[in-house]
């Protein structure tokens, strides 16, 4: 009796050992242990198609998985980020997110996500600033001149459509500046750029990526650039922060966010592989010729501009008296 129970004890204590062991080892198995999905709020096309396109490949030979792109556009990009937002935090579903994660719960009724509270910040990819175009016949050739004409006359402002960062830089400017405008929305960027272009509307804030083309044509003219600094984009245009409205900045962004709760060892190694991505010759080289600006920051400073640029344009907003549904 005493054998069979000294027996059975070392039994069950060898199943634990060995079952601690396993669970230790399941623990330990390092991440990534298959394939990852990269969520973009957007159809393919365009910068953050784009830059997703130019990262996904380095990014899986630095994690040894396959990284598959899962386009996911439609109601500016709240579809991608509720899904985000609701997936398991473990770092095998996160969002390359543009900068109406920030913006679209202030202006629209129902978001079901929070840009703060619902992900952890992995790294800001790009910064696309917008530049002040007017057509070649508007009489002003500087940011001062074009304010002077506007109290005057009117002047028009074109945008990509309501809510998108060429309107929030118009609301904003007309804050700034005391200028009487006009805003007209279009379906897009090309739409509003092309009658820009045409002569049909006198100015708009366009993505540099699509404006700096036709800024060398000489179809348009630029007159500033809504970075808070001088873009490496188009390094003698001046900045409108600069032309007597310090702290103006108008940016389109993208950058990744993961779940909240994800661990933080994950989305280390996340940053980590992405912004060695992004520091190379290679990738910088390419997104500054699209009119792109690489960051490639540490996850509390993205996380930090995350929430600075909610408070920042929910005060636009209310200010304007933006509402979609």
């Amino acid at each position: 009796m005493g054998e069979n129970h000294t027996a059975c004890t070392l039994a069950v204590a060898v199943a634990f050992v060995i079952g601690m062991a396993w669970s230790l080892s399941a623990q330990a198995q390092p991440y990534p242990t298959k394939p990852i999905r990269m969520l973009v709020a957007v159809p393919p096309g365009g910068p953050a198609d784009t830059l997703a396109r130019l990262v996904a490949p380095k990014l899986a030979e630095g994690l040894g998985q396959t990284v598959v792109i899962d386009n996911r556009p439609g109601a500016n990009g709240n579809i991608a980020y509720e899904t985000a937002a609701r997936a398991a935090p473990d770092g095998y579903t996160f969002v390359l997110a543009a900068a109406g994660v920030a913006i679209n719960p202030s202006l629209y009724r129902e978001v079901r996500f929070d840009p703060v509270k619902d992900f952890a910040a992995i790294t800001q990819g790009i910064s696309v600033p917008n530049i002040l175009i007017v057509h070649p016949s508007v009489p002003a050739t500087s940011v001062k001149e074009l304010i002077a004409l506007g109290k005057t006359r009117p002047v028009n402002f074109a945008s990509a459509g309501n809510g998108s960062s060429g309107h929030l830089a118009v609301e904003q400017f007309k804050i700034v500046s005391g200028m009487p405008l006009a805003h007209i929305p279009y379906k897009g960027g090309g739409p509003a750029l092309a009658e820009v272009m045409g002569g049909q509307v006198q100015s708009m804030f366009s993505l540099a990526l699509v404006a700096i083309p036709q800024v060398k044509a000489g179809k348009v003219r630029a007159l500033a650039i809504t970075s808070g600094k001088r873009s490496r984009v188009a390094p003698d245009l001046p900045t409108v922060a600069e032309l007597g409205f310090p702290g103006f900045e108008v940016i389109g962004w993208f950058g990744w966010l993961a779940p909240a709760r994800t661990p933080e060892s994950i989305v280390t190694r996340l940053n980590g592989d992405i912004v060695k991505v992004l520091r190379s010759a290679e990738t910088q080289d390419r997104l500054i010729a699209l009119g792109c600006e690489p960051v490639g920051n540490v996850s509390r400073e993205f996380a930090a501009f995350v929430s600075t640029e909610r408070d920042k344009w929910a005060a636009v907003i209310k200010q304007a008296g933006i509402k979609l549904d």
